[in-house]
């Protein structure tokens, strides 16, 4: 029955935004929304109510590293606990990703989906506009530690 309602998330999804082709999104997990790679991941034996987002961000500068990494434990903390996300690099790729949870059930649709997608697609472009990709000076006033980028 889980694996049926991924299949149909996914189906609502593509209906939603307008995508021809939800088989192809099925099998590979993936989409690519305004440059953003989103991964959806279902594991059927582990945990058949849930569906795992993957939301990738963009690459970590060289240099950054250490203070990103404290950005995210805060944003971790302060913002994503809530929301049973998290901030990550993936290990492979070196990217800033964003891990959401969901459970798959009723109140869960396509369009509701889209809208979380949405949602988590305006954090990916704060991180990438102001912390992955900003200029040196707007980084340190991010990273000097007062707070002040947490946007609830």
């Amino acid at each position: 029955m889980s694996r049926d309602r991924y299949v149909q998330l996914i189906g609502e999804v593509c209906s939603v935004v307008g995508l021809s082709d939800p088989d192809y999104i099925v099998e590979t997990g993936a989409i690519e929304v305004e440059g953003f790679y989103i991964r959806f991941d279902h594991y059927e034996e582990k945990d058949p109510n849930g569906l795992y987002l993957t939301f990738h961000f963009g690459s970590v500068t060289a240099g950054r590293t250490l203070a990103v990494f404290r950005l995210m434990l805060e944003a971790n903390l302060l913002i994503y606990a809530i929301d049973q996300a998290q901030m990550a690099v993936d290990s492979e790729t070196g990217t800033a990703v964003l891990l959401v949870y969901l459970t798959m059930g009723e109140d869960l649709t396509g369009e509701s989906l889209v809208g979380i997608c949405n949602h988590y697609i305006e954090h990916g472009r704060y991180w990438q506009n102001n912390i992955l990709q900003g200029t040196d000076e707007m980084f340190e006033g991010i990273a000097s530690g007062n707070f002040n980028w947490i946007r609830a």
